[in-house]
């Protein structure tokens, strides 16, 4: 078993302050990103990105890591990463901003390829539907990192879960990730929304899209054989996986279904 991720300080521009939500889905716990200049004095306000749940405690260890705070930036919709977000733009007086617009508070949407910048710290918006429809993904290009949100995480694999999450999508936000990455030089490391930081964004992505390909052919497989419905799928093509995790499989293998039926 992988070694339990507890987060800190990952480089001189990042710290990972670890939820204490550990799960099937959320892993260790829900990573929440602050992000400040190497240069910062303590005027120097921070970037945090997903503030997590409505957990008074963890919303104050971040705040305690990340004052002032200039932005709060939010990966997708989902209430492990933004349930606590209100309540952190209180504590924080910071505006919310996310591909949303119900989700962000004193503050305009976020448009891919746009690039927000708070006291030196300059990330690159990379919409990354699939997961879900509004994830988004963020290049610190002078970190050279990947701040992934749950496109990519740090262990497993993604639930791209029917009906918000969408395979095709998911497929393309992939390769548009690879490109970002192959675009700074040297490695980049991922910083996921759950799981360890890797040292390799690139060869997890590679790594991801190899497993939806092998996956999809054994979905296939499964059809040819005479499954015919989600969850005849999953007790064949899941077989191997913890039942417990079997509804979320469910899910993305509706989402396969979708996608092998529109490409015949």
């Amino acid at each position: 078993m992988s070694e339990r991720f507890d987060g800190g300080v990952v480089s001189a521009w990042a710290t990972c302050v670890r939820e204490d939500n550990p799960g099937h889905m959320t892993l260790d716990g829900t990573n929440t990103w602050v992000l400040r200049s190497p240069e910062a004095t303590a005027e120097t306000r921070s970037v945090v990105i997903d503030p997590g749940e409505l957990d008074e405690p963890h919303l104050r260890r971040v705040l305690e890591v990340a004052a002032p705070v200039g932005v709060v930036l939010l990966t997708h919709r989902h209430h492990d990463h933004t349930e606590g977000a209100a309540r952190f733009a209180d504590l924080s007086r910071a505006p919310v901003r996310a591909i949303d617009p119900t989700l962000c508070l004193a503050a305009d949407p976020l448009v891919d390829g746009e690039v927000v910048e708070v006291d030196g710290v300059r990330l690159e918006v990379v919409a990354t539907p699939g997961h879900t429809t509004d994830s988004v993904s963020f290049l610190l290009r002078d970190d050279a990192a990947l701040l992934s949100g749950d496109t990519v995480l740090g262990r497993g694999t993604t639930v791209v879960a029917h009906p918000d999450g969408a395979l095709g999508p998911y497929l393309d936000s992939l390769w548009t990730l690879r490109r970002a990455v192959d675009s700074v030089d040297g490695a980049v490391r991922l910083y996921p929304g759950h799981g360890p930081v890797l040292p390799d964004a690139g060869a997890v992505i590679d790594a991801y899209r190899a497993h939806r390909e092998e996956r999809l052919e054994q979905v296939r497989a499964a059809l040819e054989a005479g499954s015919e419905t989600a969850d005849d799928v999953v007790r064949t093509v899941y077989a191997d996986v913890d039942p417990v995790l079997w509804p979320a499989a469910t899910l993305s293998v509706r989402a396969q279904l979708d996608y092998l039926r529109a490409r015949p």
